[in-house]
């Protein structure tokens, strides 16, 4: 029976070629597509998954509750040291805090090589490799990073380093700064993880890096790098420890006690958690997998519209095979096979497709991810449910409909469209399918939209034509040596010493208090260091005041106009002369710098102080016109490097660096981009597929209206005129989805465009221009058929 069907499928393949490659294609888009998104997901929710007991690990993280609540993934240094000596919660803690752009040498190798190690290294204590899976490749396995002034590097590092030598005992130096020997190699690194380091030194040294930091009298400093990790007791809850908190503040820092509050993150929700800084919003994946489905849903529908179109073609074979004794059932099961053997051969096709795309998906959101569709267990059911899946959509339907034909009208031949499901359920499907294709593409316009509004608004400050130059070292003399050679390079317009650019992902914010008034405020500030240049350079305008004069102290501030409001006063005039006092420093207001974006767009603009403070300069921002670009990028490196011999040359441009901040957003739009052409080429496949059927029951039809005068345009319209009507239909179904769905999205910016009425012309009217010139591709050619052959071949 089966060796039967396998014959009868076959034939009907060769016969209608067409519609079977139609339908592969369909099918095997779908499915590549949806193979794809399967392994991206599925690789952004295997981080940090593979530590053992990963739903006990917890990271503590900080909560500031002043006028509005700001978050931070990392908490003070001293907390650690004080939970671990107060409770006994964990069964493991370590505290880690890392320092990125780690600038390393070897000295005692062949021509002490130096290294920029962009993801930094990072200080922790033994118990860290307790919590994490990061096993060790060669070394001790005893506990690791107890003495102080030793290191862990990775596999890869230690061939980067010493090839194939034995890194043992071998040492390296942080910073030119210090000497760390190297006890151990780790394996390397999982891609799936966001712990990047792959450098680990001795917990015991943090004091030489920042003695600051390292002490217990740091409970007012919060930064990020610093971060602290628990695994609990099987017995102890996270509700538990979080109420113990409080506690711990209100004996360790009880001054602030009641605004800073801690609590624990489940680590497998930390690559998702956007408020800590989490690089993967869950809701995108979540949008993901919906195109995953639609594109999947889509495919099937093609099939069930094609298939339903040929029913009357393949009557009299459903006739013949009844009148013969043929059941209904093996009629269903050989529609069910003939499925089956068409979306095996469009999976095998898929799988190619899948495998020759993903290096480009790879590349597109800088990942190093593979398909293991026969060697995961995961991937392996996803696989099966899916064939099952798309033959029982894509069969079953038609499988019923032929297989109930009535012998006797079939053999007659008086089987019409309504014996097949007719045209409302083909007009239903088409209309599902292209609802979909307009509801992606309304979201790609909106993506594209909001992707070009954070291009072109205006930021407060010029971003093109800045270079940023990273100060290895606090030596005041040495900057102010930099800067004074790089103005005098031709083509240099303005040279700064600062902090951070006006738009930075490092951030400080800082309490404070206003006017000698005896409290601080309830709200903090964001606060930036550059010397008087740092306006000039970044073009930044003043709406009051003037410009703090050159000076190697605070002595003069700058504040902006969100600073101004906060403070609930009318004019920016009016808060020239007061004074604020940060950190036990206290300097008058000079000027009010206009409103800057600080963060992204996803960000409201927070209150900024601007002060001259040269042991907090890090950065020299150079402008450069750009028609002298390339010359003054190579005197600019060879002073650098003159400047500072013993580090290892960098730069970036300010634009590059902001268009990190919208690295989701631009994937999350490519990616859209290119499921909305697929969508709407396998929507078109069904209705070039539907067009040929229709020509091939209209042949005698279109002679008789050729005969009787009508021209092309008539004919096309007899075609045409009635998908006109589905995708209308389709887009009242699609564009109050997609304006729900993109009103949601734009929610994640502080500052967007709007949903007007133009985004929805243009969805409407691309996806009509498509679908016509579809229809039009295929029924042309009925349209220009010489009526005599027509009404001959009848």
């Amino acid at each position: 029976m089966l060796k039967n069907y396998w014959k009868i499928a076959w034939r009907n393949f060769r016969i209608n070629g067409s519609y079977t490659f139609i339908n592969i294609l369909g099918l095997s888009s779908g499915i590549a597509s949806a193979i794809l998104i399967f392994t991206l997901i599925s690789y952004q929710l295997s981080f940090d998954r593979f530590h053992h007991q990963t739903d006990r690990i917890y990271r503590v993280v900080t909560e500031f509750h002043q006028e509005s609540i700001e978050y931070q993934p990392g908490v003070p240094q001293p907390l650690g040291r004080a939970f671990q000596h107060d409770y006994n919660y964990a069964e493991a803690a370590a505290r880690v805090c890392v320092y990125n752009n780690a600038l390393i040498s070897l000295p005692y190798e062949k021509e002490a090589p130096k290294f920029e190690e962009v993801d930094g290294v990072a200080y922790t204590d033994s118990s860290f490799f307790d919590i994490f899976n990061f096993p060790l490749a060669k070394g001790n396995p005893g506990p690791l990073l107890t003495e102080p002034n030793t290191a862990l590097i990775t596999q890869k590092l230690a061939i980067k380093y010493f090839g194939a030598g034995d890194p043992i005992g071998k040492t390296i130096r942080y910073n030119n700064n210090r000497d760390y020997r190297i006890t151990g190699v780790l394996k390397d690194i999982p891609d799936n993880t966001d712990r990047r380091q792959e450098i680990y030194l001795s917990y015991t040294n943090l004091k030489d890096q920042d003695a600051f930091m390292a002490s217990d009298s740091s409970w007012g400093e919060t930064r990020s790098g610093m971060q602290f990790f628990v695994r609990l007791k099987p017995s102890v809850s996270p509700e538990l420890v979080t109420r113990q908190f409080p506690n711990l503040m209100r004996k360790y820092d009880p001054d602030d006690a009641a605004t800073t509050i801690f609590r624990l993150q489940r680590l497998s929700t930390v690559h998702f958690n956007g408020d800590f800084d989490g690089p993967v919003n869950l809701s995108y994946l979540w949008a993901l997998g919906l195109i995953g489905i639609f594109l999947v849903i889509t495919a099937c529908v093609n099939f069930i519209n094609l298939a339903t179109a040929r029913a009357l073609h393949r009557a009299k074979e459903v006739g013949m095979r009844k009148v013969m004794g043929s059941l209904r059932s093996h009629l269903f099961w050989q529609f069910i096979i003939e499925t089956a053997i068409l979306v095996l051969i469009s999976f095998l096709l898929a799988a190619a497709i899948a495998i020759l795309a993903l290096p480009a998906l790879n590349t597109l959101i800088g990942t190093h991810m593979s398909i293991g569709l026969f060697t995961h267990f995961e991937s392996i059911a996803f696989l099966i449910t899916l064939l099952a899946v798309v033959v029982f959509l894509s069969g079953s339907y038609p499988g019923l409909v032929l297989s109930r034909f009535r012998p006797i009208t079939a053999l007659k031949g008086k089987l019409s469209q309504r014996n097949v499901g007719g045209f409302p359920l083909r007009r239903i499907l088409v209309v599902t399918q292209f609802a979909i294709s307009q509801l992606l593409i309304i979201g790609m316009i909106v993506i594209a939209g909001q992707i070009r509004y954070t291009r072109t608004t205006d930021l407060g400050f010029t971003k093109d034509g800045v270079i940023l130059l990273p100060l290895p070292q606090p030596d005041l003399l040495k900057m102010k040596t930099l800067a004074a050679r790089l103005a005098s390079i031709p083509g240099t317009d303005q040279v700064t010493l600062c902090s951070y650019a006006p738009a930075s992902g490092s951030n400080s914010q800082e309490s404070f208090t206003y006017d000698n008034r005896p409290k601080e405020e309830p709200w903090s500030i964001n606060i930036k260091f550059g010397d008087a240049r740092y306006l000039p350079t970044y073009q930044m305008k003043l709406v009051a005041g003037r410009n703090f004069f050159a000076a190697d102290t605070i002595h003069e501030l700058l504040v902006n106009e969100t600073f101004v409001k906060e403070m609930h006063l009318r004019h920016p005039e009016d808060i020239l002369g007061k004074r604020l006092t940060i950190n036990k420093w206290s300097a008058p207001i000079v000027g009010v710098v206009r409103d800057f974006h600080n963060y992204s767009l996803h960000k409201a603009i927070d209150p900024v102080v601007i002060s001259p403070r040269p042991d907090r300069y890090r950065t020299c921002a150079v402008r450069i016109g750009l028609t002298e670009l390339h010359p003054a990028l190579t005197a600019i490196e060879k002073i650098w490097t003159e400047t500072y011999p013993d580090y290892v040359y960098s730069r970036y441009f300010l634009d590059e660096r902001i268009e990190r901040f919208y690295r989701q957003d631009n994937i999350t739009f490519r990616l859209v981009e290119i499921f909305s052409g697929i969508a709407i080429l396998i929507s078109c496949l069904g209705l070039y597929g539907l067009v040929s059927f229709m020509a091939l029951q209209k042949t005698k039809e279109i002679g008789v209206r050729k005969v009787l005068g009508a021209g092309v345009d008539n004919i096309l319209w007899l075609f045409g005129g009635e998908f006109a009507r589905l995708l209308l239909i389709a887009f009242l179904i699609a564009a109050p989805l997609g304006a729900w769905a993109m009103h949601r999205w734009l929610q994640g910016f502080e500052y967007r465009i709007d949903l007007n009425w133009p985004i929805f012309a243009i969805a409407i009217g691309s996806t009509f221009l498509i679908a016509m010139l579809t229809v039009a591709w295929r029924s042309a050619k009925a349209a220009l058929t010489n009526p005599v052959t027509s009404l001959r071949s009848e």
